[in-house]
């Protein structure tokens, strides 16, 4: 059989080319980003040598994105989502209304239309939904206020685009195209008797409204039942299977019954199964396939740029990268900051949305194919979604190194100097609260089934201690309790300071992520070189990964589980051919996933 298949060629050409490019990346201290777009590039029809099938990168790129959005759908809950409305509709509508007029000014000064500049200015209003949640992420902010409005931000973006991709065909001959409406049945507008614009309108509505009446009300029954199912047959290769069948399959099926995205369909389906105590397995057993064909959407819009474009357009280049990372995010700083929230919160949502991607191609292929956009706009905002993608995890570091400083420094409201002058009541003087009052403390990372343990066998020895969990909700309860906790993630700005751990006398981290342990277990060394450290890991590999970065104890799971059954073997306690109550020895145990 031949070996030479599209698919193939352009799969491995795609990885092998991102690690490459994304390792000399790191190397010279850059983003990995930039490799992975580089790697585009170099593989691209616009640079000599191979050039990879641009349609099969774009729909392996896709599949990242349902994955991603998937994952972040099974840690974000309805009542997560609701309960950023009052900021993200508004903001995100005002903050979509701002960058097109923008758009439309930029056009018009390079001689298009009006209509042309109204969709132009709508392609480079919409944030990219990998760029934003990768950088979310990574800095295990997904959960938090800050994330949770940047989620429910980006959801009211789609929404918006996936009615404009609806209305923009009947549209196309008011605005100076070519009209379509063949998404719209003629029996059905002469039935109505109203417009072919307005049925669209009304079709979409109905069609999106079906979609999550349907997903919240049948599919919060019938997902988890399903998983639950496969996950008491004890095989794990099912169990992943079935996890990739329903996100992929719901994606899928929303796109084509309900004309829902496919990033939007797999996040309602992600939704419903956060509610399912199996939600933390599902999201582990599609870690890696999310990772691999994420790096392939950066790589496939790496494919989309042409250098040339750099020598013939410069201006026209440069004032799109200004709408997009300038004007864009100022708009939405600007809406955060009158809606009340402090500072370092609008900068984390300005840093967020300034940069564009997969709905801005998707709509700008749409304007071209309806003569509304000249194909010069493709052009544009492939060069504007390359160069802000590059420098949006520079946004965040600057964010990040100079948010906090922002929000403590004085207003003009608040004279320097002067204590008396109380700061205004939305906008707290530190965003950071104040250190624990604890010393000599343990401080535990995690409560989950093993953090859990940890805790209570440290409470009932008297040991002082305090726990940093990522689930505010779970904090708010060990607090209620009479147990010191911090609900935000451990590696977020400030955390670990907030956790006094220069004055701790222990550090124990119970993730079962080795890398995220890592970087925790450095910081904690390089605040007090004196603290004993306890980490969990599950291999020798990973024993000797955090013992590099400062750990005193490694706990190896296998090794513990062997040692205590040996024990148990020699004690001759009498519990010779006792069986498990539950029958299920030798069982694979995915009804009670693993978790912190």
């Amino acid at each position: 059989m031949p070996h030479a298949t599209p698919l193939i060629a352009t799969l491995v050409a795609g990885i092998c080319l991102a690690f490459t490019a994304g390792l000399v990346a790191h190397r010279f201290r850059l983003p990995p980003i930039a490799g992975y777009l580089l790697a585009g590039v170099i593989i691209g029809p616009f640079t000599p040598g191979f050039v990879a099938d641009q349609n099969l990168a774009n729909e392996l790129a896709e599949i990242g994105v349902i994955l991603l959005m998937f994952g972040v759908g099974l840690h974000f809950s309805l009542k997560d989502l609701l309960s950023v409305r009052a900021i993200a509709i508004p903001g995100a509508i005002g903050q979509i209304a701002v960058a097109t007029v923008f758009g439309l000014l930029l056009a018009l000064a390079m001689g298009w239309s009006a209509g042309s500049g109204f969709v132009f200015g709508l392609s480079l209003s919409v944030a990219s939904t990998v760029v934003l949640l990768r950088a979310l992420q990574e800095r295990r902010m997904v959960e938090t206020e800050k994330g949770r409005i940047a989620v429910g931000w980006l959801i009211v973006e789609d929404l918006v685009m996936v009615l404009t991709l609806v209305l923009l065909p009947p549209l196309a001959g008011v605005l100076g195209g070519t009209a379509q409406t063949a998404n719209v049945d003629p029996e059905l507008t002469r039935a109505l008797g109203i417009g072919s614009v307005w049925t669209a309108v009304g079709v979409t509505a109905l069609k999106v409204s079906a979609f999550i009446a349907l997903m919240l009300i049948v599919g919060r029954k019938v997902i988890p039942m399903i998983l639950h199912y496969v996950a008491h047959t004890g095989s794990r290769e099912l169990f992943r299977l079935a996890v990739l069948a329903i996100a992929l399959g719901v994606a899928y099926g929303s796109a084509k019954l309900f004309g829902v995205s496919f990033a939007l369909g797999a996040f309602f389906a992600g939704m419903v199964l956060a509610e399912s105590q199996l939600s933390q397995q599902a999201a582990r057993e599609t870690l890696p396939l999310r990772d691999a064909f994420a790096v392939l959407f950066f790589v496939s819009v790496g494919m989309l740029f042409n250098p040339v474009n750099l020598i013939e357009r410069p201006l026209a280049i440069f004032a799109t990268i200004v709408t997009i990372v300038f004007i864009k995010s100022a708009a939405a700083y600007l809406i955060v900051k009158a809606f009340g929230y402090p500072r370092t919160i609008a900068l984390t949502i300005a840093a967020s949305l300034a940069q564009v991607g997969e709905f801005s191609f998707i709509l700008v292929v749409l304007g071209v194919g309806l003569d509304l956009l000249p194909p010069v706009a493709q052009d544009l905002i492939v060069a504007g979604a390359l160069f802000s993608i590059l420098v949006n995890p520079l946004l965040f570091l600057a964010v990040d190194h100079y948010g906090a400083k922002l929000d403590t420094a004085p207003t003009a409201s608040e004279p320097a100097g002067d204590e008396n002058v109380a700061p205004p009541p939305d906008e707290p003087a530190q965003d950071v609260p104040e250190p624990t009052t604890l010393t000599d403390h343990a401080v535990v990372v995690g409560y989950g089934r093993v953090g859990k343990r940890i805790v209570d066998q440290l409470r009932a020895a008297g040991i002082p201690l305090l726990v940093i969990e990522e689930r505010a909700g779970v904090a708010e309860e060990l607090r209620d309790g009479g147990t010191e906790a911090i609900g935000e993630p451990a590696g977020s700005r400030g955390v670990l300071a907030q956790a006094n751990i220069a004055a701790a006398r222990w550090f124990v981290t119970a993730l079962p992520d080795a890398f995220a342990a890592g970087t925790l277990i450095e910081q904690a060394r390089a605040a007090n070189g004196a603290i004993n450290i306890v980490a969990r890991a599950n291999s020798q590999a990973e024993a000797d990964h955090l013992r590099q970065f400062g750990a005193n104890h490694i706990v190896l799971a296998k090794e513990e589980l062997a040692a205590a059954m040996a024990d148990r073997l020699l004690a001759g306690d009498g519990q010779k051919g006792h069986r498990p109550e539950n029958g299920a020895q030798g069982e694979l145990d995915l009804a009670q996933p693993s978790s912190t």
